[in-house]
């Protein structure tokens, strides 16, 4: 490697910190269009394992600095996606939410979004920043760990980069040549800085085009370190790559649990029922402490069951009174909250409805969505059915309502224990 450029090693290393807890912000760049990647949505705001792409990239941004020092994170976006930034946003933690910043408007190129940021961290500066793509949503703790411990040994930029391997070939005017890889890596983010430099550097160099940061960095006079990436911190680009993001995530939640939850509900006078989200009118309604919707408590107590972590009655007692005549999309919420908590997914969910009225069958897609809606999850991910007793039982004799549900939830093995 020429002088300029040194690496880290170790993959267990931590970073000597010279700053006792130092400020770090994360300029998360979401303004692009993506148009590579089709979709009706720019890339970053697009659905991936039923969350958009961009919330993947912060939950795992917030991992990896875990411990590190003081974390804001400032995102840039559209002129005009302030609705999808905060639609896309909204099912964040409220820790999580905490530490991110107002978006600010980006500009016509990268490296102007990238000024606005910087610009936008000048009125309480930062010790560091890093500068990431919200459509790299794979980032690790160790590749930021090197990254510190560069800044940390008094590097003016960090750059995490993997050495090419694949044959490299210039094609000019229908001839290809080869070319010599040797020396040649490829470059992702998130790129690391002692703010001062980066952002004098950016403000020299504006109305110019670079690819990067550490390009800017480097026009500007200063040197950087290359630091150890990671495979798979690829960029969503392409259509393709929506599917090995899939792919990767699901090859991370590798403990996978299928539980069931059952529940009953018993008549009463009224004009309508409510089943899974959905009122029915009806010429009775189902007594219980909140509005009894007996769908979505079921499918509530099979997603905690999954979760091992108790069930409805654990988590909201009817003997408190704020509960009384909840919405039950509340409870549903809850458990899709426990489920990212911790770091999974809820791969499928089917609820049996079982009565003898009202009729169901017309009411199922409206509920399919509705849970879909609640679960952040796609509606291919959602069955409801509907079923008789043949008037057997107290479901036969109309006493009641019935459901049974079954949830399979996908958790990261290392969070078993």
């Amino acid at each position: 490697m020429p002088e300029t450029v040194w690496k880290i090693h170790s993959e267990n290393c931590m970073p000597a910190v010279n700053v006792i807890e130092p400020k770090i912000a994360l300029v998360l760049l979401a303004a692009g269009r993506g148009e590579r990647a089709g979709g009706d949505l720019p890339k970053q705001f697009q659905s991936l394992l039923g969350k958009p792409v961009v919330v993947h990239t912060i939950e795992r941004l917030i991992r990896a600095f875990d411990g590190l020092g003081q974390l804001m994170i400032q995102p840039v976006i559209g002129t005009s996606g302030d609705e999808m930034w905060q639609r896309s946003t909204e099912s964040l933690a409220r820790p999580v939410a905490e530490v991110i910043a107002n978006p600010v408007s980006g500009g016509a190129t990268r490296q102007e979004s990238v000024l606005n940021g910087l610009r936008a961290l000048a009125k309480n500066p930062p010790d560091y920043v890093f500068i990431h793509d919200a459509a790299r949503p794979f980032v690790t703790s160790a590749m930021v760990t090197h990254l510190m411990h560069a800044l940390n040994d008094g590097a003016v930029g960090a750059i995490p980069a993997l050495p090419i391997s694949d044959t490299i070939v210039r094609v000019d005017e229908g001839k290809a040549v080869s070319v010599n890889r040797d020396g040649l890596y490829s470059v992702q983010t998130p790129q690391a800085f002692p703010f001062g430099p980066i952002f004098e550097a950016h403000e020299a160099m504006r109305g110019q085009e670079f690819t990067d940061d550490a390009s800017v960095l480097r026009a500007a006079g200063e040197k950087c370190a290359y630091t150890s990436g990671a495979e798979g911190n690829f960029k969503i680009t392409n259509p393709g790559d929506f599917e090995r993001a899939e792919r990767h995530i699901m090859q991370e939640l590798n403990d996978i649990r299928t539980a069931t939850g059952f529940d009953v509900h018993r008549f009463e006078d009224g004009d309508q029922v409510t089943l899974c989200g959905v009122n029915i009118p009806f010429q009775q309604r189902l007594k219980g402490h909140s509005d009894a919707d007996v769908a979505m408590h079921a499918l509530t107590d099979a997603i905690l069951a999954a979760l091992t972590d108790g069930d409805i009655g654990a988590h909201f007692p009817p003997s408190d009174e704020q509960w009384r005549g909840a919405d039950s999309s509340v409870f549903l919420k809850f458990a899709a909250e426990k489920v990212r908590e911790r770091r999974g997914a809820i791969a499928h969910v089917a609820v049996t409805i079982i009565c003898e009225a009202p009729k169901i069958r017309p009411h199922v897609e409206a509920m399919r969505s509705r849970v879909a809606d609640l679960l952040c999850i796609e509606r291919s991910r959602v069955s409801i059915q509907a079923t008789t007793t043949e008037m057997l039982g107290f479901t036969g004799r109309r006493e009641g309502i019935a459901a049974q549900a079954s949830a399979t939830v996908r958790l990261p093995m290392d969070l078993d224990s």
